[in-house]
């Protein structure tokens, strides 16, 4: 009997699991994410606090096996460290839950939710952060439920995510033990709110054209080189490279692009180590008259940085804006004195972080300032108060330079999407990526990904292209999520705190 009822709750765990790992997938199965977690809060029935924990646990860790799988391209022993890392949010969301699925009650439909954001965007935060898969982020394909987020950040999208999984179970215990009042405030009161949340999103998307009205059209072209990983920073390939991006820009050109955009790290050499690398690159830029942004990695001072450059079209003095938030274990290693051991885990770089939020400004003479522009370098994206404090410097859009060659034909590529689209309907504004191997891509203010690089057969990872579109700079002044942050955590802590507060009662 015991048997049994282990293997079904196993059996359940990973029923969740698939169903939640599949919201992340390349497919856009965005709408499973809406009834993912149903099966774990059937398991969680009449369980022990560890029994909770151990659930929730199981789940976390098959979740994240599923959708964080690619990272084993670059470290096998790193990839289960972070796993299990990963896996502990969702225990101790299973055992701070648990007294409100063992009784149910109609608070439920707003504590668990609130309980859930909040360890998200802990786990944004901690050890410098990793906010990959917010529960929101399942949703970027799904225009109406996310364009609440100018308002309460993606935060606001897991929200309402997690309270229909808890919905549906409150309805269906509310329903098998006839309690009709109960079944009615699970059903309508989640409605209620939903329907408020699609009508603002049908609402906001058709008033989507207006948004930036008031700014000039810039036309961009990004580059996407598909240069494999390892070729990248091999001595051997690095007029190959040169040659691959002159080659694909040359095509570019011929659009007439104000500006066109190369991935991170494009440039194969740190420019001041072989400057002759960047002056072929300068000598180019001034024979298209084109200003170019080139992701490199710089030298000044002793210490490396991951940088950002646009060179002018008159091949003056670039500026540069210097990578802010570093990858943990990937471009430093946090106490690396007390840490050395993981240099044999994870291939390490050493980096130093940036100190200053630079706004680009494109010389076109353009009136009001709508040329300005800021580079959010590989995952920063992921970090919302990044690009909030951008906009908020006068950035009227986006670029997100990155490299994803690391991990793979994977879901990584679509993952990584999934957030700069939130960025661009937090703060409504067009959100530009170039992207080494994909996806490389124009994002409008209402998170449509207006066009990508494709090939012939609509592929639009590993391949080597280049796609010019037309974005209008932001000339609105800043929404309320963009000057005001995570006021709506702020509010789940409070709503998690009464749940608290009356469990303990």
């Amino acid at each position: 009997m015991l048997r049994k009822v282990i293997l079904k709750d196993i059996l359940l765990c990973l029923s969740s699991a698939i169903l939640l790992a599949l919201s992340f997938s390349r497919s856009g199965l965005w709408l499973l994410a809406w009834f993912a977690f149903l099966p774990v809060f059937f398991a969680l029935n009449n369980k022990t606090n560890k029994q909770a924990f151990l659930l929730f646990f199981v789940t976390g860790v098959l979740f994240w096996s599923g959708t964080i799988y690619w990272l084993v391209n670059v470290t096998w022993p790193g990839t289960i460290v972070l796993v299990f890392y990963l896996a502990l949010y969702f225990a101790v969301f299973g055992l701070v839950i648990r007294p409100f699925t063992r009784r149910s009650t109609p608070y439920a439909l707003i504590f668990i939710p609130s309980v859930w954001v909040l360890l998200e965007y802990i786990r944004g935060l901690l050890f410098t952060g990793f906010p990959w898969a917010i529960l929101g982020y399942s949703q970027y394909l799904n225009l109406p439920a996310i364009q609440i987020t100018d308002i309460t950040g993606a935060w606001g999208v897991s929200f309402l995510v997690m309270m229909v999984n808890a919905a549906i179970v409150e309805a269906v215990w509310a329903f098998k033990n006839g309690l009709r009042r109960r079944f009615k405030i699970a059903v309508i009161s989640p409605a209620l709110v939903l329907l408020s949340v699609l009508s603002y999103g049908y609402i906001s998307l058709s008033g989507a054209p207006r948004v930036c009205a008031g700014g000039e059209p810039l036309r961009i072209s990004v580059i996407q080189g598909n240069i494999p990983q390892q070729l990248k920073w091999s001595r051997g390939s690095r007029d190959i490279i040169m040659d691959t991006y002159f080659a694909i820009s040359m095509q570019a050109l011929k659009d007439k692009p104000d500006l066109v955009i190369w991935p991170e790290a494009a440039l194969p050499v740190v420019l001041q180590e072989e400057p002759v690398y960047y002056e072929r690159a300068r000598e180019f830029i001034i024979s298209g008259k084109t200003p170019f942004l080139l992701g490199a990695a710089t030298l000044r001072g002793g210490n490396y940085y991951n940088s950002a450059l646009l060179v002018p079209a008159d091949g003056k003095p670039p500026a540069r804006y210097d990578k802010l938030h570093l990858v943990p274990f990937g471009e430093y290693i946090p106490l690396r004195k007390a840490l050395t051991f993981l240099e044999t885990i994870v291939p390490i770089g050493d980096f130093s972080r940036g100190s200053e939020y630079t706004v680009f400004s494109l010389p076109s003479g353009r009136i009001g300032g709508y040329d300005k522009f800021s580079v959010l370098i590989c995952f920063e994206d992921l970090f919302p108060g990044l690009s909030r404090e951008f906009v908020k410097k006068g950035a009227s859009f986006l670029v997100n330079i990155t490299n994803d060659a690391w991990f793979g034909r994977s879901s990584s590529p679509y993952q990584h999407l999934s957030a700069s689209v939130f960025r661009a309907v937090e703060n409504r504004v067009f959100l530009v990526r170039s992207a080494n191997t994909g996806v490389s891509a124009f994002i409008s203010p209402s998170g449509r990904i207006i066009s990508s690089v494709r090939d012939r057969n609509g592929d639009t990872i590993f391949i080597s292209g280049y796609n010019t579109g037309e974005i209008i700079p932001s000339a609105r002044k800043n929404g309320f999520y963009t000057r005001y942050g995570d006021i709506f955590v702020v509010i789940c802590i409070f709503l998690a705190g009464i749940g608290i507060f009356l469990e303990k009662r």
